[in-house]
């Protein structure tokens, strides 16, 4: 009887560097390729009550899932599909399959962890081997100078340990043809996303980027950026622009499901470098895949700390509140306070939002509003396109001030962050339809328009803020 393996696809939706295909390939004469749709993920719920993956993500990853098994199918496998409980679907499979191993990509969060765990379990009983490959990140940890658990806690010092010392390992190749499935084994089909309890999912037509899911949209998003628009030798200058497609690599939702090894996007920049050019702006992209890497040894290092409300450095935080008022009016963009509003819009119709919009609608919350920053990094986990567990939760860690950052009292002016990255008000007119007609000395402080003003610019459907913006002039 031929060796059999089963590849289980979690976040690392690709062909390309996948660890635990390439092994599969070494260790067995069969290859069995699948990808579960878990129940609890697609349809459960947060601790404050919000979908664990909102629309704008469930349709990426149901892209994702289609362009692999296209992908799949064009080397002359398949996918098998199937929805409910990982640990107990694929260790079905092995049984009734008969397979030797079932090799996965290791994850370090904790529900994560419970799933992986409860199908070594069921594995083990049946005599069959689960191996943990790797492929979240830019650097393996053995090839790190550190042990995880001594990773520094300030990243500074994490990237002077490591960004001219410790090597990023080549992408492993893509390969060139799959052994076929057995005939008799049912493929499976791809969930709609109503499935999932979603009615729409279409984007807003004013979305940065029109995302789509799979490694296939990926390749050719690294290829543009990079290659065709040569957008990464002004990275630096326009990382913090709020409006287009081409101010930041919008990499992340596809690292976020492995449609992207960080490994591939690290080597062709420096390809591009040889080839183009090389300077800040490049080495920047380099530094924000540092920084995945970081939130990523955090979330090991400290495991379910960086998700309880005190952090890693577990403050108690008194007086943040569970405030579902304010926080309705913050996740719903009428606080009254425009550059919050627009991005937090942006947000809800597209799954997207800037780097830049994310830092001021976290300080927001947190420290004008005084709600729990906890409640804030659920709603980003349902929202967010991109979210990954690690980063998602270090993010907001750092800006509740309870992760890993030398600045405990770090808090963003919200009104001069407007006026800096905003300076006409264009971002905010094209998420706050009711502020459309305001003239941009005055888009940032509707507080200040009369009410004849507000009759004449149309605006008397805008909230009234929640707090007084002219605490932010200097």
């Amino acid at each position: 009887m031929k060796r059999r393996a089963i590849v289980w696809f979690r976040q690392d939706l690709r062909l390309h560097d996948n660890e635990a295909i390439s092994t599969a390939l070494r260790m067995a004469e069969e290859v069995i390729p699948v990808y579960v749709f878990d129940e609890r993920v697609f349809s459960g719920q947060t601790r404050f009550g919000f979908p664990k993956t909102g629309r704008f993500r469930a349709r990426f990853i149901i892209e994702s899932i289609a362009d692999l098994r296209e992908n799949l199918r064009q080397l002359g496998s398949d996918l098998l599909i199937r929805v409910g409980k990982p640990e107990c679907l694929v260790s079905e499979l092995a049984r009734d399959l008969k397979a030797s191993w079932v090799l996965c990509n290791r994850e370090r969060t904790q529900e994560e962890e419970f799933v992986q765990d409860a199908l070594e379990q069921k594995l083990w009983s049946s005599g069959v081997e689960l191996l943990y490959t790797r492929g979240k990140m830019l650097y393996h940890t053995q090839d790190l100078p550190v042990p995880v658990h001594h990773t520094p806690d300030i990243f500074t010092q994490f990237r002077k340990d490591n960004e001219h010392i410790t090597p990023v390992r080549e992408p492993l190749p893509t390969p060139t043809s799959l052994p076929p499935l057995p005939q008799y084994i049912e493929r499976g089909d791809l969930p709609v996303i109503t499935q999932f309890g979603h009615t729409d999912a279409e984007s807003s037509s004013n979305a940065v980027l029109p995302f789509k899911g799979g490694e296939s949209e990926a390749l050719r998003r690294l290829r543009y950026y990079l290659w065709d628009k040569d957008l990464a030798a002004t990275y630096k200058e326009t990382r913090n622009c709020l409006t287009g497609g081409d101010y930041s690599t919008k990499f992340s939702p596809w690292l976020s499901q492995g449609c992207l090894s960080p490994k591939l996007v690290y080597h062709e920049l420096k390809r591009y470098e040889r080839e183009r050019v090389s300077n800040e702006s490049t080495y920047w992209i380099f530094f924000e895949l540092l920084w995945r890497d970081y939130f990523r040894l955090m979330g090991k290092k400290y495991g379910n700390k960086i998700f309880l409300r005190g952090g890693t450095q577990g403050k108690p935080l008194k007086h943040l509140k569970n405030n579902r008022d304010a926080f309705l009016a913050w996740a719903e963009g009428r606080t009254g306070v425009p550059f919050i509003d627009a991005n937090m819009r942006e947000l809800n119709q597209t799954g997207w939002m800037s780097n830049r919009g994310r830092q001021n609608v976290a300080s927001f919350l947190v420290k004008d509003l005084k709600v729990n920053w906890q409640m804030g990094a659920e709603y980003f986990e349902s929202m967010l396109l991109d979210y990954d567990p690690c980063s998602n939760w270090g993010n907001w860690n750092y800006v509740a001030g309870v992760g890993s950052d030398p600045r405990e009292d770090r808090y963003f002016n919200i009104l001069t962050q407007a006026k800096n990255y905003d300076p006409r008000g264009e971002f905010v007119r094209v998420w706050c339809e009711e502020l459309a007609r305001v003239p941009a000395d005055k888009i940032h402080r509707p507080d200040l328009l009369t009410e004849k003003e507000r009759q004449e610019f149309g605006v008397n459907g805008y909230p009234k803020a929640l707090v007084r913006i002219e605490k932010w002039v200097s």
